[in-house]
């Protein structure tokens, strides 16, 4: 279902280019985070053990960046993942100002138990489309996405 707007072709064709691609992001997430959810942190907490999972330490401002969450946020999302013992902060040997947040074994044993399930989620979600179809689809999110760090 698209706009009921009454603009020009354009206005409308964004309108629905917008709405369809909103629509399908959070029609995706909602049925990914089902997996996330029957673990025992929450969606957040997920996107930072993953990132370090795959990245290795990283600093609270790089993980911001990576799961796209405030400073804030991050510190809080942080917070509880080391009060469950899943993340470790590490303060830096030349600044000690900084912080480098570490996965710890048990986030490590919680990520090698969740990872496979989500992937195996995310599988299935995209896989009504093709290679091609893919490629196409990073294509015009990436345009999208960076559309105003040009």
């Amino acid at each position: 279902m698209g706009t009921k707007y009454k603009g020009t072709k354009k206005e409308v064709n964004t309108l629905n280019s917008f709405i369809k691609l909103t629509r399908a992001a959070d029609s995706v997430r909602s049925r990914i985070s089902s997996i996330i959810n029957t673990s025992e942190i929450t969606e957040s907490q997920f996107y930072v053990l993953d990132s370090l999972y795959h990245s290795g330490p990283l600093t609270q401002k790089n993980i911001g960046e990576k799961v796209f969450r405030s400073g804030g946020n991050i510190t809080l999302v942080i917070d509880n993942l080391e009060k469950q013992g899943y993340v470790k902060r590490v303060r830096g040997k030349e600044d000690r100002r900084y912080f480098t947040i570490h996965l710890t074994k048990a986030g490590k044993n919680l990520m090698d138990k969740i990872f496979p399930e989500f992937l195996s989620a995310v599988k299935d979600e995209m896989n009504v489309l093709g290679d091609s179809e893919h490629k196409e689809l990073q294509k015009l999110c990436k345009k999208v996405g960076l559309k105003n760090s040009h």
